[in-house]
């Protein structure tokens, strides 16, 4: 009996060094709960990340460049949101943090993200036209951030200064709220925010950003300097659970519409429960285009740099563009995923 209770007592330490073994690998994620962030509640909800042996710690933040300095320290993991002054001047500085793939982009047939102006601007005549933004007051989500080169490019469009055009920073709920009371005249927005101000009758979608400037990058995601090179398996796992999420997303999707199948009415439930906006506004939405392997288009990046540039805002004028991404590990997981076949 005695030699039995020792094996016993043997076998469940074993057990227990097993389990602890097998114990998810944190891995702490900032999100801004829009469309952007829906590879991650997928990878979550679908169990991608449980079967890489991930335990996701979700953190929310109101902007993306809140998220650099803990990415540069090593308390966030992944990150993501809009090109930002503050991204290029951290990567400029040293500050671990890196663009790692595409997490929303328009496309042809995919208008996420439009100039909308105030109804009653359009319905008066007073708005005609690009020409006719010189003077109004037009909202962006924060100082420095990529839609800022957006809004540079309508302007161009309509042979208007950039400096001619009042820039208002005002986060996306706070812009809905402005232009039912006049505050603003117009804003460079992203759904589901703008299709709920065409319900409302609030605003006129008057033109896809992807008009003046194709193939943007709307959102992308960020790693830290840290998770790349201390725990460069964890962060595989996590891109192989993401960019699996990405293809269930895109088999969602269709010429800039959701599907009005199972595969869409998933991904419409998932993001719906993740951040509690209604069912139907997010299935009147124009989803954004996902890379469905990570994939970045260089040149919407470098165009905002360059705009930031010009503008003063980031000071080395020898930073580029390809200095700031590596998807060397992005690349490696999709190729280990094979080429991406479309369900019809």
């Amino acid at each position: 009996m005695g030699r039995a209770r020792v094996v016993l007592w043997a076998l469940a330490l074993a057990c227990a060094a097993c389990q602890a073994a097998r114990a998810a690998d944190k891995v702490r994620i900032g999100n801004l709960n829009t469309i952007g962030d829906i590879t991650v509640f997928i990878a979550d909800a679908k169990g991608y990340f449980a079967k890489e042996n991930i335990e996701p710690e979700v953190t929310l933040f109101d902007a993306s460049a809140k998220m650099i300095a803990p990415l540069g320290t090593g308390e966030l993991d992944v990150g993501g949101g809009a090109t930002a002054v503050s991204l290029f001047n951290a990567i400029d500085r040293g500050i671990g943090v890196r663009i790692v793939a595409d997490k929303g982009r328009t496309e042809a047939g995919y208008v996420y993200q439009s100039l909308v102006i105030r109804k009653d601007l359009i319905d008066s005549g007073k708005f005609k036209g690009f020409a006719d933004l010189k003077g109004l007051k037009i909202a962006v989500g924060a100082p420095g951030v990529g839609p800022l080169s957006a809004l540079n490019e309508l302007a161009k469009a309509g042979g208007v200064k950039y400096a001619d055009i009042e820039k208002v920073f005002l986060a996306f709920p706070q812009q809905v709220a402005a232009l039912r009371s006049g505050a603003i005249d117009g804003a460079v927005m992203n759904e589901p925010f703008k299709t709920l101000l065409r319900q409302q009758g609030l605003a006129v979608e008057f033109a896809p950003t992807q008009d003046v400037y194709p193939d943007y990058e709307v959102s992308l995601a960020l790693f830290g300097e840290k998770f790349r090179r201390e725990r460069p398996d964890v962060a595989r796992r996590y891109l192989r659970a993401v960019l699996q999420a990405a293809r269930d997303y895109n088999d969602a999707i269709a010429n800039g519409r959701w599907k009005t199948d199972g595969a869409a009415d998933e991904a419409i439930s998932i993001f719906s429960k993740r951040t509690g906006q209604p069912l139907d506004l997010i299935r009147a939405i124009t989803p954004p285009a996902i890379d469905p392997n990570g994939e970045i288009r260089m040149d919407s990046l470098r165009k905002d740099l360059a705009f930031f540039q010009t503008q003063g805002d980031v000071t080395n004028m020898a930073l580029t563009a390809d200095q700031c991404v590596d998807m060397t590990m992005t690349r490696d997981v999709a190729r280990e995923l094979g080429p991406y076949k479309p369900r019809n």
